[in-house]
């Protein structure tokens, strides 16, 4: 196709009618005209009246693609189809009679195959200070097919290039030879351009205006991200195939004569129990359904102890006959309400809910039943009652794939009154009329505290118990009911669904503390819905975290956030104790959920012991700007009052004021130098990657001259925090600007970086560092499935894809430029999400993974670090397609 083979950008054209008329040309002769203020690289052609030193034209040389003169354009309307580009293509004057075609050069390389771009080969570190330049000369580089690292390269690179402006003594201090940034023209045009007075631009501020209404619409990919975002949320994540021939719209919904069922009733009244059975097995069609309280007798019969082995399997048989042939979510309400009275306890007859709790508390051996129940458990009634509770499961199941198929609404011209999901057993089951709104519903907290037991049972192997696999159908019973209540919520509250989620996961989080880190960990693994595991992956990691001594923050989940703080603690998992006891109870979980609950709590248990007078005055006490005793400290530079506040047991380092900003950001800020060692020296040390507006602990040293400080951390954490960008996208060494204070910088770094590698590569506790690695691996996984980028487009669709446009906007924009007055927060954090995985593929973060974890041997971690890897290689790819 012509639109395939004629892609047009401008550069140079100062006249808006001239490149107007070009354009609408283009367009009538089938090409297609991009745009954009700066190179992109779908272009095929490019137009300019001369020749040029903007990025552009050197992109476009360096890539082998057309530069053309507008009159190819032009002439090729009057021919009504495109010529030959050859007469047309840009030639460069020089002081001789000759013209000469430099241009041609790169171009008949690239077209043969000889070359991919003039950079082929080139592995190039890039150190040009201001921002946008170094923008403007990785976009050129790339174009030639050069790899391009920033200063520090990663430790695999083997760098052939130096590029610098200015060239310094710290350039030219790498292993390969350092050019300024003008060998690129002299690369690319040789003698040719000696003459010339080439200062690489971009393209003028008019140009840029006049292409602005082909970039991307970043309010527009705000909408379209977020209707990917509902799209995700809206989708099915438990496939229920066996469901799928259950709704057969031509078949009546009666099929039998009526049958009379009298006899069933005297031989029940004589205790004959399984004749009666035998004789309802006999009359089960779709539409006829024996009476409720023959059934409710023959369940009261089986819960006695008395009825055989053969009977409770009749009975089995009998009641999935009944939802076979009527499903309750394909019939009138009248056979919802059959159900409702078979299914609970044939004495108490109090509902659904405490039928089922009483069937999984007596599979338990628990005492707590809504009636005394033979004992102890005999081996058929134990696998009795879990028969009813995978019956129930199976029930729920049905309900919810009516939800999500649309399946619930049934045709009027089956006689069948219309039914909503708010009418559904699982509904009335699991919340009352009052309770709707939230997910953590009494029966729901209950049903996890079962879990939780029925967990510590299944991996205690307990004779008969074992074989119940009864915490997997309980598993797949919550993953059941969460589906079906966020279903019904999320098109509605999408902040309802999220904060009923992590109540649910928040909960769990706390009952199970006294579970082993393995068993959580294998539960996760279990849990069937992506939804779930998520969020239930992320509270126990959490939990696990805090519980070892290490507080993560309570911003929302999201990929940045697993990357800069989630995988650094894995550092302190592995090196915790493998003696000590985890720390349980609500006082350590609730800094997983609480930003200053863990320091006040903690701190208010400690006034009441004997040492009240070691604690300091205030510690409780924050001001109208969110500052705890610990910021004000800081700010002080009162180290005793430090120390003594981070003596304390549970004390949060990490804690921040209403504005975002840590203890650290305070010292640095004001030069605390000795409260600054002392945080550092803290475990858990204290993050120094948070940001708040772009300005880490980092930058917020070199902003107000405390270079003291500013050495200080880099020699604690080495060069991987001066990778971090602010909201400019500057690092902390483009903040200065003396030759000799850069070169101070860069020691401290290269001092931390070695002392992190000559850091003992022990690991302390395998186990936990397993099942940290196992938890965050799924954690990962989960993500990408519930929440992840749009997919990778056909090449001829990826200029249309919201994938590739999102990744455009990131290439020319700064991740808060794109989203500043984004109301959206699930479309900014795609697009942080976005950023992030760029980032990985730039080299960045991964550094942060300690010695101690890269080279630990076990199975989850190893697993890991290969996830980690290929997200590098992904972003790796995403880059070199930009």
């Amino acid at each position: 196709m012509a639109s395939c083979t004629h892609v047009f950008q401008i550069s140079g054209i100062k006249t808006q009618d001239k490149k107007r008329v070009l354009v609408q040309i283009i367009q009538q002769l089938g090409g297609k005209y991009i745009g954009g203020s700066v190179y992109q690289h779908d272009s095929t052609h490019l137009i300019i009246p001369q020749v040029l030193s903007s990025e552009k034209f050197l992109a476009a040389c360096a890539a082998g693609k057309w530069v053309v003169t507008p009159e190819y354009v032009l002439d090729s309307f009057k021919n009504g189809s495109w010529l030959t580009e050859g007469p047309y293509e840009i030639a460069i004057t020089t002081g001789v009679a000759s013209s000469v075609y430099p241009v041609r050069q790169w171009r008949e390389k690239v077209a043969s195959g000889r070359v991919t771009g003039a950079f082929q080969g080139w592995r190039v570190l890039l150190m040009v200070q201001e921002p946008t330049r170094r923008a403007m000369f990785k976009r050129l580089l790339k174009a030639g097919r050069a790899k391009v690292y920033h200063s520090p390269p990663p430790t695999h690179a083997s760098v052939t290039h130096v590029m610098a402006k200015p060239v310094t003594e710290d350039s030219k201090s790498h292993n390969a030879p350092c050019y300024p940034v003008s060998h690129i023209v002299q690369h690319l045009f040789g003698s040719n351009c000696v003459d010339m007075k080439f200062n690489i631009t971009n393209d003028d501020p008019a140009e840029t205006a006049e292409d602005s209404f082909v970039d991307v619409d970043l309010s527009k990919l705000e909408t379209e991200l977020r209707d990917y975002v509902i799209k995700q949320e809206g989708r099915p994540r438990l496939c229920l195939l066996e469901f799928l021939g259950y709704h057969d719209p031509y078949r009546p919904q009666s099929q039998a004569t009526e049958t009379d069922f009298s006899n069933v009733g005297s031989m029940i009244e004589c205790g004959l129990f399984t004749e009666a059975l035998d004789s309802i097995r006999s009359a089960i069609f779709p539409g006829l359904l024996p009476p409720a309280p023959y059934l409710v007798s023959l369940l009261e019969y089986a819960q006695q102890g008395n009825a055989t082995s053969v009977f409770l399997r009749n009975l089995k048989q009998v009641m999935y006959n009944l939802l076979v042939t009527n499903p309750p979510w394909l019939a009138p309400s009248t056979v919802k309400k059959y159900f409702a009275r078979v299914l609970q306890c044939p004495r108490c007859k109090t509902g659904l809910w405490p039928f089922l709790e009483t069937a999984i508390s007596y599979c338990l051996s628990s005492e707590v039943t809504c009636h005394p129940l033979p004992g102890p458990a005999l081996p058929r009634l134990l696998h009795f009652h879990s028969d009813l509770l995978a019956f129930l499961l199976k029930l729920f199941q049905g309900e919810l794939h009516s939800v999500t198929t649309g399946g619930f609404v049934l045709p009027e011209a089956a006689g069948v009154s219309q039914a909503t999901a708010s009418g559904s057993l699982l509904y009335g089951t699991f919340w009352t009329v009052w309770e709707r709104s939230t997910l953590l519903s009494r029966a729901v907290k209950r049903l996890t505290q079962l879990l939780v037991q029925a967990v510590i049972e299944d991996y205690a192997e307990r004779d008969e118990r074992q074989k119940l696999y009864l915490a997997d159908t309980l598993l797949d019973l919550l993953s059941v009911l969460v589906e079906f209540w966020c279903q019904q919520h999320f098109k509605l509250n999408q902040n309802l669904v999220e904060k009923g989620l992590k109540d649910l996961v928040e909960h769990f989080a706390v009952i199970s503390q006294d579970v082993s880190p393995e068993v959580l960990v294998e539960l996760v693994v279990r849990i069937r819905s992506t939804r779930l595991k998520l969020m239930m992956a992320d509270a126990i990691f959490r939990s696990l975290c805090c519980r070892s001594g290490f507080t993560v923050g309570d911003e929302p989940l999201s990929f940045k956030k697993m990357v800069l703080s989630y995988i650094p603690a894995l550092e302190n998992l592995a090196q915790s104790p493998t003696g000590a006891r985890l720390r349980t109870g609500p006082t350590s979980h609730s800094c997983t959920s609480q930003g200053t609950g863990c320091s006040a709590r903690s701190s208010s248990v400690n006034e009441t012991s004997t040492e009240k007078e070691n604690i300091p005055r205030g510690l409780n006490r924050v001001n109208a700007a969110g500052e705890t005793l610990l910021h004000r400290a800081c700010k002080r530079n009162q180290v005793e009052t430090v120390l003594q506040i981070l003596s304390l047991p549970g004390t949060n380092v990490n804690i921040k004021d209403h504005a975002g900003w840590t203890p650290l950001h305070e010292a640095c800020n004001h030069g605390s130098a000795a409260c600054v060692e002392a945080l550092l020296r803290h475990r858990p040390a204290p993050v120094l990657n948070n940001q708040v507006g772009g300005v880490s602990p980092l930058h917020d040293a070199v902003l107000n001259g405390h270079m003291d400080v500013a050495k200080m951390l880099l020699e604690h954490a080495g060069s991987v925090i001066l990778q971090q960008n602010d909201g400019d996208g500057r690092t902390a060494l483009d903040l200065v600007s003396a030759t000799s204070q850069r070169e101070e910088l860069l020691h401290s770094a290269h001092v931390g970086d070695s002392a992190l590698r000559n850091n003992s590569t022990e690991v302390l506790n395998l186990p936990l560092l397993e099942a940290g690695s196992s938890l965050l691996a799924h954690l990962i996984f989960s993500y990408q499935q519930e929440r992840g980028l749009p997919g990778h487009a056909q090449p001829s669709d990826k200029s249309h894809s919201l994938g590739y446009t999102l990744l455009r906007a990131l290439e020319t924009h700064s991740h808060q430029a794109v989203t500043l007055g984004w109301t959206d927060q699930r479309a900014v954090r795609l697009v942080e999400d976005a950023e992030t995985l760029l980032e990985l593929g730039r080299g960045s973060y991964l550094g942060q993974v300690s010695l101690a974890v890269k080279e630990c041997k076990g199975e989850n971690t190893l697993f890991l670090m290969e996830i980690l890897e290929d997200l590098k290689s992904r972003g790796e790819a995403l880059v070199a397609d930009l």
